[in-house]
């Protein structure tokens, strides 16, 4: 996506950024591709110094030298404090709760917070499989907290997912709890909104709206109709340093933010 509006980031940059603030200096974050990684190496470089980020297939804290095609390019170790395994970070630590933050992308998400990277059906009966679950069950089973970033769109912003593969507060009010999951999803941030999730009910709730965006164009592109507060936010937007730190250093090529 190229900045538009008028404005000097792209919308993909605004995500990372409101991402990489959710983020708290000292916090564990399991990371997923995309722009989940540039969203915790930027909160690393400005405000988290101290964040620890871990990759699924047992990477701890990089310094990459290239934003990679995936988690298993090396270009993504580089420098990295551990070497491990699945076993370790999925097991020693996700499922011991050491794992303050898991941070993840997916296909389609929906009004509990339940995450789809599987397949996707149509009413026809044809199914298309996606790369499935990796570490992503794991993470959003076993965090303290979650959060979600996806586009915004009817098709993925859904009322039901086709698929759970990573589950969010399942059917809602105390599902996830009676289930035996600790922790939930926090937020869902898309390239038009934030939204949190509603204490009582577990549905998701719009907590603020993106620089220019209109709360018409929000709903318009939702498959279900999210809690409304009173009062609805603006979405605070990129520093110009904040932009520079992801086109310069983090995410050159643009190739998750550009």
């Amino acid at each position: 996506m190229k900045a538009d509006k008028g404005r000097p980031y792209t919308p993909f940059e605004l995500m990372a950024v409101a991402g990489a603030r959710e983020l708290k200096d000292g916090e564990i974050v399991a990371v997923g591709i995309g722009l989940p990684v540039v969203a915790s190496f930027l909160a690393k470089r400005t405000h988290a110094p101290n964040l620890t980020i871990l990759f699924e297939l047992g990477v701890v804290d990089p310094e990459p030298i290239h934003t990679g095609v995936g988690l298993a390019d090396p270009r993504v170790w580089y420098r990295a404090k551990i070497m491990s395994s699945f076993a370790d970070i999925l097991g020693t630590v996700l499922h011991r709760g050491l794992v303050d933050v898991g941070f993840l992308g997916g296909l389609e998400v929906d009004m509990y917070g339940n995450l789809n990277t599987t397949l996707l059906g149509d009413p026809h009966g044809a199914f298309r499989h996606f790369v499935g679950s990796g570490g992503a069950n794991d993470i959003a089973s076993s965090a303290r907290r979650v959060i979600i970033i996806i586009r915004h769109e009817a098709r993925k912003l859904k009322q039901a997912v086709s698929f759970i593969t990573s589950p969010g507060y399942l059917q809602g009010g105390t599902a996830r709890a009676a289930a035996g999951l600790p922790g939930g999803p926090s937020r869902v941030i898309t390239d038009k909104a934030i939204f949190d999730f509603d204490l009582e009910s577990k549905r998701m709730r719009l907590l603020s709206v993106h620089p220019g965006i209109a709360l018409e164009e929000v709903l318009a592109a939702m498959s279900f109709e999210p809690i409304l507060p009173e009062r609805i936010a603006v979405t605070e937007p990129p520093t110009p340093e904040e932009v520079r730190l992801i086109r310069e250093e983090i995410d050159p090529e643009g190739i998750y933010s550009g």
